[in-house]
């Protein structure tokens, strides 16, 4: 990836505006609410809640909070964090290669920035994206255990093969994402309930989507970061599942996909 005139991303597919999420933050923070600054910017309130989602999973700290309303669906917020990263985009976007040479000592690590947006370029199915660093990695005879530090709070697992774990180069200390389909995601409201999966994470039921056959759940954690499962209506109306609700949003460690950018 390489920053060329005002901001753009460049890939093996092809040139990514980055600038949209950039937009999405903005207009957050002038009608304090997502549904508001998806209005304002033509995109649909899922459209923006994904961004929104993937932008804070994504980083080291969140860049916007929710908070959890009645009719109106609650209120968004920028966090500091926030506030720096459109500050630095827009100083790049306006000062361009002068500001490439300020940012590595007036503004922060241009790599570090250049990593962060880099992050946001990543396009897949799945439907929670982390990003993490791995902290150990445990050999065994066909397979290796990946233990990654998500934030200050959270730790994941991954099992791959030795194979993948070759091709993928994977080191302690190497910044990876790791990916987990939604329908792979198991909630659970008993605290006592003992379960081998081995990424368990406590938060509260932030937002829900209801259809005929599954229901959409978004998890929200302490640190900021969310997780979504898709589980079965019959599932959904057994657990009784409310907003604000305490609920155990849990994955194996052979449902984790690693990937990397080259």
């Amino acid at each position: 990836m390489h920053l060329v005139g005002r901001i753009y991303l460049d890939t093996d597919e092809g040139v990514l505006l980055a600038g949209q999420r950039v937009h999405l933050l903005e207009a957050i923070e002038r009608h304090g609410s997502i549904q508001g600054a998806a209005k304002e910017l033509g995109l649909s309130y899922k459209a923006a809640w994904d961004a929104v989602n993937a932008m804070n999973n994504l980083c080291d700290q969140p860049l916007v909070l929710r908070e959890v309303g009645g009719k109106r669906g609650g209120g968004s917020q920028l966090t500091e964090h926030g506030h720096n990263m459109i500050k630095l985009f827009r100083t790049v976007e306006s000062e361009y290669q002068r500001a490439l040479d300020k940012l590595g000592g007036d503004l922060g690590d241009i790599r570090s920035f250049n990593r962060l947006l880099n992050r946001f370029s990543m396009k897949t199915s799945a439907r929670n994206q982390f990003h993490g660093v791995i902290t150990a990695l445990i050999q065994g005879p066909l397979n290796i255990e990946v233990r990654l530090r998500l934030d200050d709070q959270n730790e994941s697992v991954a099992v791959v093969t030795n194979e993948s774990a070759e091709n993928l180069e994977l080191r302690i200390g190497m910044e990876i994402f790791a990916l987990v389909k939604a329908p792979s995601v198991l909630l659970f409201t008993d605290t006592d309930i003992k379960i081998s999966t081995r990424n368990k994470f406590w938060g509260t039921v932030f937002h829900l989507q209801t259809g005929p056959v599954n229901a959409e759940v978004t998890v929200a954690l302490p640190s900021g970061k969310t997780v979504i499962a898709v589980i079965s209506r019959e599932s959904f109306e057994e657990l009784g599942l409310t907003l604000g609700m305490p609920v155990c949003a849990a994955f194996n460690s052979s449902s984790v996909i690693l990937a990397v950018m080259s």
